[in-house]
């Protein structure tokens, strides 16, 4: 697939890295440490994201979660730094990694403050930015921040609009927001496109996301299943002759020290050795999908899965099958 946008420049340096053309990027949730009963430790998240930008990481992304309300099976809480601020760390301990938002709650957010906030992180990091954004689906985040649960759809487009227009480089495009703030700039018009993406449905068509989305990211599925939603993907691109764009796939991952452990199912991901996960992703690959996200479990440590993810199944995603 093209670096070039719809229309004007080149997509900035985060879509070059994570989307390219054949290839089956990796990238890591992070914190990837993550822990219901604390926050991340930052100096040991910073020295992760380091070690995944040298072993050739493609992107680091974060989870947008407003309010500590407990959830799940075990009713526990999230308790996650702002993503901007979050990003904006692991951007300054990096130098080549993507960083991404996955995702952003759009209707929660003012969009000139998202605009404000991907802007700046785009051009602090170099051009290294990827802006996924969602619906979410909290009931008491939407009434905490007095916003209306049952239209959040309609929020999530309108405001999609406002933020695209606010982000591009072209100057007729980003007249849609200048003239709602008296021909204000929110900040001077990147030089690039920074990637928008939208994950999970946000409540829209495909046929939407395909027209207006840079890419669409969704939750793992059992490969017969995924291979069908990839195939309404490629439908949809073609019915609004959009040409292709990426789809990213999230995926929930106990790897074990076993090499040759065969692979169980895990909820929204799996348990495998390396070589199962090699071919799993290789097949992931031939399916259509440009970029696994991993949410790594909590067998081992972090330091020693990223390290093999890296030293072994990485280098083997990018020879021959």
């Amino acid at each position: 697939m093209s670096s070039e946008g719809p229309v004007g420049p080149a997509f900035n340096d985060a879509h070059r890295r994570v989307f390219q053309p054949g290839r089956l990027s990796v990238g890591l949730m992070t914190p990837v440490d993550a822990r219901p009963d604390r926050m991340a430790d930052v100096r040991e998240a910073l020295e992760l994201a380091a070690l995944a930008d040298r072993l050739g990481f493609a992107a680091l992304w974060t989870r947008d979660v407003p309010l500590m309300i407990p959830q799940g099976s075990d009713n526990t809480a999230s308790a996650l730094d702002d993503p901007f601020l979050w990003l904006g760390a692991l951007a300054g301990a990096t130098r080549g990694i993507a960083v991404g938002a996955a995702a952003i709650v759009l209707p929660l957010r003012h969009p000139l403050h998202v605009a404000k906030a991907a802007l700046s992180l785009d051009r602090l990091s170099g051009g290294r930015f990827i802006l996924g954004m969602g619906s979410g689906d909290r009931p008491a985040e939407f009434a905490a921040f007095g916003q209306d649960l049952d239209h959040r759809a309609e929020a999530f487009r309108n405001r999609w609009a406002t933020v695209r227009a606010a982000l591009s480089p072209d100057v007729d495009e980003r007249l849609a927001v200048t003239a709602a703030t008296g021909g204000f700039e929110v900040l001077p018009a990147p030089a690039r496109r920074i990637p928008m993406i939208v994950v999970g449905s946000a409540r829209q068509s495909l046929q939407w996301t395909a027209s207006h989305a840079d890419a669409w990211a969704t939750y793992h599925r059992e490969e017969a299943r995924q291979e069908g939603r990839i195939e309404l993907w490629q439908r949809a691109l073609e019915q609004k002759g959009v040409g292709a764009k990426p789809f990213v796939q999230s995926v929930q991952l106990e790897l074990l020290a076993d090499p040759d452990a065969a692979p169980e199912p895990l909820e929204l991901g799996l348990r495998s050795g390396r070589r199962a996960l090699i071919a799993y992703l290789r097949r992931l690959r031939a399916m259509g999908v440009a970029h696994v996200l991993f949410n790594l479990g909590r067998g081992r440590s972090a330091r020693e899965v990223i390290e093999e993810l890296g030293a072994e199944v990485l280098p083997a995603l990018v020879t021959d099958d």
